[in-house]
């Protein structure tokens, strides 16, 4: 919910199931795959693929995804004044996201970022389940010294939600992307729209 790859990724995924033999619109895909791990999404492409898919499949999703992304990088709204508060009140954080590392690291790169989260970047590629399972929240929880109902988790995802969920963190929602509200109104501290309704909290 830093940069807006949620509008972005789903386009690129579809086009390939599409391409693979299984259509898929944009807004399926978010139905489908928001906030899940690259391995859940592997391996449903294989499970619907009209055509042999191969673990270079996820090389060229990476690929393509990376080129959609520069080409059109983009910072959701309040991101900078959120983390100048968080920083100014002495409060860590982090990024705990179903994406890959090397994914990671290049949306937060070409966003200018990336320097902000130096060493508190967390992945799916670092736990054995990824969201909705707890592991990853908890992994960054435990990373940063937290017990975990200190921590808020700030998600646009209903998987991740249901994650924060299972860890036993507070949660809100971030609906600034393409995901309705109705989607993530089990989070426990309810929905915002944009970043900046946070600085009053």
């Amino acid at each position: 919910m830093l940069v807006d790859t949620e509008r972005i990724g789903p386009a690129v995924v579809a086009e390939l199931a599409t391409e693979a033999g299984w259509p898929l619109t944009p807004d399926e895909v978010r139905e489908r795959f928001l906030g899940r791990p690259e391995s859940y999404l592997y391996a449903e492409i294989r499970a619907h693929a009209d055509v042999p898919v191969g673990p270079d499949w996820l090389d060229t999703y990476r690929t393509r995804l990376r080129d959609a992304f520069t080409a059109r990088p983009f910072t959701m709204p309040g991101v900078g004044e959120l983390l100048d508060a968080l920083d100014g009140r002495l409060l860590p954080y982090c990024v705990a996201s179903s994406g890959g590392h090397e994914r990671i690291e290049h949306s937060l790169t070409v966003t200018g970022l990336w320097d902000r989260f130096a060493g508190r970047v967390f992945s799916a590629d670092d736990v054995a389940h990824g969201k909705p399972a707890p592991d990853l929240f908890l992994h960054a929880a435990r990373a940063l010294g937290t017990p975990p109902d200190r921590c808020l988790v700030i998600e646009d995802s209903p998987a991740g939600v249901d994650a924060a969920l299972a860890a036993g963190m507070p949660v809100v929602g971030y609906v600034g992307g393409p995901t309705p509200p109705a989607a993530l109104g089990h989070a426990t501290h309810g929905v915002i729209h944009d970043l900046r309704q946070l600085l009053d909290s």
